[in-house]
């Protein structure tokens, strides 16, 4: 995983690209602002206490504020997405490997493309 910062503030208000590898993922965490995602290539999986979805190239994902959750790649695809963030993000523990290769076994697409974690 890598992550191109392309600007921040002091307030921790950041726009990066993040490139992820099969199978490479955050940790969970959550953003006091929230988070927007845009899925830019590939495919990739974002979880929160709801379950885990599928998100694909063209995707927006809202996170609001406080919302712990994690994101990253599918098992056999990479992913690259925008990440907007406010207010800095409070990082938490590993996603363990099983707990993503569960997660990436049971998550489906959403409806419209359009999901929030």
């Amino acid at each position: 995983m890598w992550r191109d910062l392309l600007q921040q503030d002091t307030d921790g208000n950041s726009f990066g690209k993040v490139y992820f590898t099969p199978c490479a993922r955050t940790y969970w965490h959550s953003h006091p602002g929230g988070q927007l995602l845009i899925v830019e290539h590939g495919e990739g999986l974002i979880g929160d206490a709801d379950g885990t979805v599928r998100i694909r190239a063209g995707d927006m994902v809202w996170t609001p504020p406080n919302t712990r959750h994690w994101h990253g790649a599918t098992g056999t695809r990479s992913m690259m997405h925008l990440a907007v963030t406010f207010g800095g993000a409070n990082w938490e523990e590993e996603v363990s490997a099983a707990e993503y290769a569960d997660a990436d076994t049971r998550a489906g697409w959403g409806n419209d493309g359009a999901q929030g974690a």
